[in-house]
């Protein structure tokens, strides 16, 4: 459930005594085997990068403009494939930080002055290094515990946009002046999207409205302890994965019907640049995905501000992760993250070009 009214209040105080302390450790067993698969996974893929010049992903996941019909089933069981460790990390840490990871604490570390919330946040959310579906579900348990849209915001943000590895092999595989493009857009989106959409709709930015607490969890009480843990995941479950799975399905029939020739297209540079941040806004990429999709942009003829714009703006958010951002918090905040991420792609493409 969602509070009408806009402002932020301190959330009840609630004794961090009643968490046992291996349920507080919970959150971060979850965050070091998250650590351990993606860096592990990166840098495998840096590693050929470097050696090849070359970066192989499965080309039957995305496939810009090739429909074959009014189906979006096989692309997204595809696309599960391809991400499905990503987001059952995803969905653990969000249950165990909803269980176990006290209000006052989260709200606590996002409170400050100015950005000082907002640096805490993208410092956070960087190294989980998770696509903008698979960190949806963590945005909605930091929200909903925190209270705080703009952190939340750019922790979401944070993941995709400033992942170190994608990051390495824009610059391994691009033109310095795209991947620095690149490495602005994401920046200028992480610490001043958040901050923008609460301040121009501070008053429809609504509260999560938090239930009372449905089990108290004895000190060092196994039992109950494990039976929080699985009602919040269950929770973030229903919560976030009919979201998720109807996003993708549409973003994968918008993607079938994209007209590569718009994007390809030498005339009106301006218009393929605003045109390729309109389509990488909703499209729903797995990690590095956007990187060849660039690429074959480039080879294609499009500009580099559209190669940019792709790179900034494909994996910084997509159809699911807005769909989840409006369940937790409601539609306008939603469409103002997707309008300032288009607009943050086409004016750094449009610089570039």
């Amino acid at each position: 459930m969602i509070a009408s009214t806009g402002r932020v209040r301190t959330p009840d105080a609630e004794p961090t005594s009643a968490v046992p302390r291996v349920a507080i450790l919970l959150p971060g067993l979850f965050l070091a085997g998250l650590f351990f698969y993606k860096w592990k996974a990166s840098l495998v893929v840096i590693e050929k990068v470097w050696s090849s010049g070359v970066l192989s992903v499965r080309p039957d996941v995305v496939s810009l403009g090739q429909g074959e019909g009014l189906t979006a089933a096989v692309p997204t069981l595809k696309y599960f494939s391809v991400i499905w460790p990503a987001l059952v990390f995803g969905i653990l840490i969000s249950a165990a930080v909803r269980a176990f990871v006290p209000r006052e604490w989260l709200f606590r570390l996002f409170s400050g002055k100015t950005f000082r919330g907002q640096f805490k946040a993208t410092a956070a959310g960087t190294p989980l290094m998770l696509c903008s579906c698979c960190v949806a579900p963590v945005f909605s348990a930091v929200y909903e515990q925190s209270s705080r849209l703009a952190p939340s915001l750019a922790l979401m943000l944070a993941s995709p946009s400033l992942n170190p590895a994608a990051l390495v092999l824009t610059f391994l595989l691009f033109s310095p002046k795209i991947a620095a493009t690149r490495l602005l857009m994401a920046a200028v989106a992480v610490l001043f999207g958040g901050f923008v959409i609460e301040r121009v709709l501070a008053k429809r930015v609504p509260l999560p409205m938090h239930k009372e607490q449905e089990l108290r969890i004895a000190s060092g009480d196994p039992y109950n302890t494990l039976r929080a843990f699985f009602r919040s995941l269950w929770y973030m479950v229903v919560r976030t994965m009919p979201a998720l799975v109807v996003g993708v399905m549409f973003s994968m029939l918008f993607v079938q019907y994209v007209p590569k020739e718009l994007l390809a297209s030498n005339g009106f540079r301006q218009l393929v640049v605003a045109a390729t941040a309109l389509i990488a806004v909703p499209l729903a990429l797995p990690t590095f995905f956007e990187i060849p999709l660039a690429l074959g942009l480039l080879a294609a003829g499009a500009p580099a501000g559209a190669a940019a714009a792709l790179l900034f703006a494909g994996p910084a958010v997509n159809f699911p992760s807005l769909l989840t951002v409006a369940k937790s918090t409601n539609w306008r905040i939603a469409i103002a993250l997707a309008v300032f991420v288009w607009a943050v792609a086409t004016g750094g493409g449009l610089l570039l070009s």
